[in-house]
């Protein structure tokens, strides 16, 4: 006696087949970010953005499937450290922004917690990169942590310098920063193109509508 396997519905089929289009082009992003000498911001930009357009299509179990199709994608082609390291900070910011704007959680939740995932994420990668290279590339961050404060001194003209802790404080602050930035722009980049996909954002706070407030692109 045969047991054929039930038919997949037509929702089913469809929630396979974007799935497997988003993870592929989550890693096709990843591998132009590594290996193309141009387009890196915009490749930063756009990488946690077809997953978490996933969820809000096809729910937050079709993102981690995706993700994770992803990672296994990308670790048979790059290898086992540099293949997994999409999750550090994109995989993750993109099921964290995903479940948020599928819960219509307000911008300063999804926001500041975006923040906190990608300086983790971005100091993960660090680290891992650091032991790739065989360099401490910390060094490299507060060095220009230690060039803006001296700069910070010298045009307010203080009488002091800046000691190793303030330096790597400065460092930190500098990424925390860009994360800000980071995660920000990828609110507006989905609130300005996700809604032309069908899938729509929580609106933005009033204080944030002035920075985000533009037609869609």
């Amino acid at each position: 006696m045969s047991h054929e396997p039930a038919p997949l519905s037509r929702q089913q089929a469809l929630r396979l087949v974007e799935g497997a289009y988003l993870a592929a082009t989550t890693g096709l992003i990843w591998l132009a970010l590594y290996y193309l000498p141009v387009g890196g911001a915009l490749f930063r930009l756009s990488l946690p953005l077809p997953l978490a357009l996933l969820q809000l299509r096809r729910g937050g179990r079709a993102g981690v499937e995706a993700l994770l199709l992803a990672v296994l994608l990308l670790t048979a082609l790059m290898g086992p450290v540099r293949g997994p390291l999409l999750l550090f900070p994109y995989g993750l910011l993109s099921l964290w922004l995903g479940w948020s704007w599928i819960k219509k959680l307000s911008w300063w939740i999804s926001w500041g917690v975006g923040i906190v995932l990608g300086t983790f994420g971005f100091l993960v990668r660090l680290v891992v990169l650091s032991l790739l290279v065989g360099e401490n590339l910390w060094v490299l961050i507060t060095r220009a942590g230690a060039g803006l404060l001296d700069r910070f001194v010298s045009l307010l003209n203080l009488p002091v310098s800046p000691d190793l802790f303030e330096v790597q404080l400065m460092a930190l602050a500098l990424v925390v920063v860009q994360e800000v930035v980071y995660v920000l722009s990828l609110h507006a980049l989905a609130y300005w193109i996700f809604p032309r996909l069908g899938s729509s954002l929580p609106r933005p706070p009033k204080l944030l509508q002035g920075l985000v407030a533009l037609d869609p692109l």
